[in-house]
């Protein structure tokens, strides 16, 4: 029996899904009868923002499977941390998860610190052990790589911090919020 071999494509999977995630945000805001254009465009912004990482983290995404495939590239599986990480890679996954901490409050009104960066650490955390199990199984091309966690939490903990402090600014807030100040 021999090996069998199958790519995931990028874009014929990311931009059907966007589609359906607007349809579903906006079918979901109108049976909340919380459909306005502003909410509306926050869910979309939340939508597509979930198509990046997805694409970011694994696709395209070369799958093979059998006994002639070979054994599982374990080298791809880093468990310890390492300061021996490219910085780009490093500041790339922080960058990730930069904006979850202004999607989180302007989708589902989450705030608080801990509860953001536990959000992102648990993001990440799910994307490093799905990328972990299809290196087990399915011989995926990504890595499992504690360092990704690291960078990722960073990413979520200054995201909240750099929104926190865009929404001291009135004209900001106002211009997210779509709340004036004066009837606050």
């Amino acid at each position: 029996m021999h090996a069998q071999y199958f790519q995931v494509p990028a874009l014929p999977v990311l931009l059907p899904l966007g589609g359906v995630l607007m349809i579903l945000s906006w079918l979901w805001l109108r049976r909340q009868g919380l459909l306005t254009t502003r909410r509306l465009i926050v869910a979309w912004a939340l939508s597509w923002y979930v198509v990046a990482v997805l694409g970011a983290t694994m696709l395209p995404l070369p799958l093979s499977w059998g006994p002639d495939s070979g054994p599982a590239e374990t080298y791809r599986i880093l468990l310890v941390p390492s300061f021996s990480t490219r910085r780009r890679d490093f500041v790339l996954n922080a960058l990730m998860l930069l904006p979850l901490a202004g999607l989180l409050h302007l989708n589902f009104g989450v705030t608080e610190r801990n509860r953001v960066v536990r959000i992102g650490f648990l993001l990440s955390l799910s994307i490093e052990i799905t990328q972990l199990v299809l290196i087990l199984t399915v011989h995926g091309n990504r890595w499992a790589d504690v360092n990704d966690l690291l960078s990722n939490t960073l990413g979520t903990f200054l995201g909240w911090v750099l929104w926190r402090r865009l929404m001291r600014s009135g004209r900001f807030r106002d211009a997210v919020t779509g709340v004036p100040a004066e009837v606050r």
